[in-house]
């Protein structure tokens, strides 16, 4: 079995090689956050909850060496429901508040220990992630129960961990998996009838990511 991971017509990665991958990748929240804060005082066992989203993957790394790439993670916006939990304690309807859009650039260090005549090519990685937040609609239903309207998120600065594997099919393509684990944390603010109501968040995601790769 080691002998075929090494051996082959299609030879791996060299230092100055780009590789492009494309398909697809799912970011599915572990998130946590704060009991909700409403004009300073804090609701008590109150949260909010992310749901995942699967987009198109775009992902480029340069090739610094047989055994180091630098990678840049893209993907087409993310589009996730925020929900609350816990208002039924204080005679309010658990309700979705809106839905948000988010891209989550990655630049991470990449090492390959495999040789680079492996076929097989695994790798693990370190990186920095800087998330934005955009187009954050409060839902109907929040409006309706809630008189919520301006839902907000800071944009968040993280780091992110890497691992993944790409096979060789031949010289240029190969077939890859991997999943990152990134530090996301925002603070969440909209506006309610009750005043402005604030949330800490900790989104920190897995993101999965599954695909093609082409080198040139």
């Amino acid at each position: 079995a080691a002998a075929m991971l090494v051996s082959g017509a299609a030879s791996a990665y060299e230092a100055g090689d780009w590789i492009v991958r494309g398909g697809l990748v799912n970011v599915d929240p572990n998130d946590d956050s704060s009991n909700l804060s409403v004009e300073g005082s804090r609701l008590g066992g109150t949260q909010v909850d992310v749901d995942a989203d699967t987009q198109l993957l775009l992902n480029v790394t340069y090739m610094a060496s047989s055994h180091v790439g630098v990678e840049l993670l893209a993907a087409t916006p993310f589009e996730h429901t925020v929900s609350t939990g816990g208002l039924s304690r204080y005679g309010l309807n658990d309700v979705d508040l809106g839905e948000i859009k988010h891209l989550p650039p990655t630049l991470s260090a990449l090492w390959y220990p495999m040789p680079a005549s492996s076929k097989f090519q695994p790798f693990i990685g370190l990186g920095v992630n800087y998330t934005v937040f955009f187009d954050e609609d409060v839902s109907r239903e929040a409006q309706n129960a809630l008189g919520a309207d301006n839902l907000s998120l800071d944009d968040s600065w993280g780091l992110a961990g890497r691992v993944g594997m790409d096979y060789m099919l031949n010289d240029c393509w190969s077939l890859h998996a991997g999943a990152y684990y990134i530090d996301i944390s925002t603070d969440a603010e909209v506006d309610t009838a009750l005043g402005a109501a604030k949330v800490d968040v900790d989104v920190d995601p897995w993101v999965y990511t599954l695909g093609l790769g082409y080198r040139f």
